[in-house]
């Protein structure tokens, strides 16, 4: 079995995440910051991963630690899940288009963490969700699951649309990228 779960608790946040990538998109989001259970979700609808995130935040102040440390945990319990990552097709991209916004995301689970984000945002926030998050968030999962990924909205009007499409495509990139290939064994 792929599985994982990390807890990570610190003075800003608690949380615990459990994953497992040969699931079939059951999920259970909680993390007080309802755009981000959002695009969690999508990972998982669209990745066909099981995944449970419960995260306790100090909202009081702000989203910002809530979200980055949920991306971090997040990598981790990919990375943890991937094992020695022996068998799997390691690269995948995808194409999502969401009303009239495009998204596309490739990744290389290489090991080698590094991301490259390109979005244009229209607003600063979606809900409490601060849009200029979004690059940091893909750049914590990628240092923590050890991967490459190039992530880019290349067009769209709508924030929410843009983000929905970017995290899709992120949830079907992972899903081709994690998947074991008898071939590669």
């Amino acid at each position: 079995m792929r599985t994982s779960t990390i807890s990570r608790k610190t003075n800003e946040t608690d949380i615990v995440i459990s994953l497992a990538l040969d699931g079939s998109g059951k999920h259970n989001i909680q993390t007080g910051v309802g755009f981000l259970d959002h695009l969690l979700t999508h990972i998982a609808v669209h990745g066909l991963f099981d995944l449970d995130v419960k995260a306790q935040g100090d909202l009081h102040i702000d989203t910002h630690h809530t979200i980055e440390d949920v991306a971090l945990v997040l990598g981790q319990v990919f990375d943890q899940a991937l094992g020695d990552r022996k068998g799997i097709a390691r690269m995948g991209s995808f194409y999502v288009p969401m009303d009239e916004a495009l998204a596309f995301v490739a990744i290389d689970l290489s090991g080698r963490p590094y991301s490259v984000v390109q979005a244009e945002w229209h607003t600063s926030t979606i809900g409490e969700f601060p849009t200029s998050i979004i690059p940091h968030f893909i750049e914590s999962f990628a240092v923590t699951s050890r991967a490459n990924i190039h992530a880019r909205v290349l067009y769209g009007r709508d924030d929410h649309h843009q983000a929905e499409a970017l995290f899709k495509a992120l949830g079907r990139a992972l899903d081709a990228a994690t998947m074991m290939d008898a071939r590669r064994s």
